[in-house]
């Protein structure tokens, strides 16, 4: 079973923070064959969404309140590790990051920097297609947008 956690950056625990950068680095930098930088300063603004299984990292995703990445919240950094995949687990997670935003700033707009292959996930969530696609680290990206509730 995942049990969810919310944390901000300094809430973590270096072996947890340990775990979530491994994971990271799994997805992003391993699986899709992309050097860059993954750890940012961005880390220190977002709350972190994780699932564990135990204390291993199943899913996680990190979070921006308006202003902070856009104008609009954000969410991005969205994964589920490789054993975790198929079972709807990424679906649960992004509903999860939303429902925060939601909560937390409501009537918020969500602007997300997506992979473009995922264009048609992002899409059932409410998200519609806001740039041209562009390269972001060798891999095509598009942003897509998701209106505020008061919208």
């Amino acid at each position: 079973m995942i049990e969810w956690q919310w944390y901000e950056h300094d809430e973590l625990a270096i072996r947890e923070w340990h775990a979530v950068m491994s994971a990271r680095v799994a997805v992003f930098v391993v699986e899709q064959q992309c050097a860059y930088q993954e750890l940012d300063d961005w880390d220190l603004r977002a709350f972190h969404l994780v699932g564990w299984e135990g204390r291993e990292v199943a899913a996680y995703l990190r979070c921006f309140a308006p202003g902070v990445k856009f104008a609009e919240a954000s969410i991005g950094r969205i994964l589920t590790t490789q054993r975790f995949r198929s079972g709807g687990l990424g679906r649960e997670l992004v509903a999860r990051g939303l429902a925060r935003i939601d909560a937390d700033f409501p009537g918020s707009p969500v602007r997300i920097g997506a992979q473009a292959h995922l264009e048609r996930f992002y899409a059932a969530f409410g998200f519609a297609t806001a740039s041209a696609p562009y390269d972001e680290d060798g891999i095509p990206h598009i942003q897509m947008l998701r209106p505020g509730s008061g919208a």
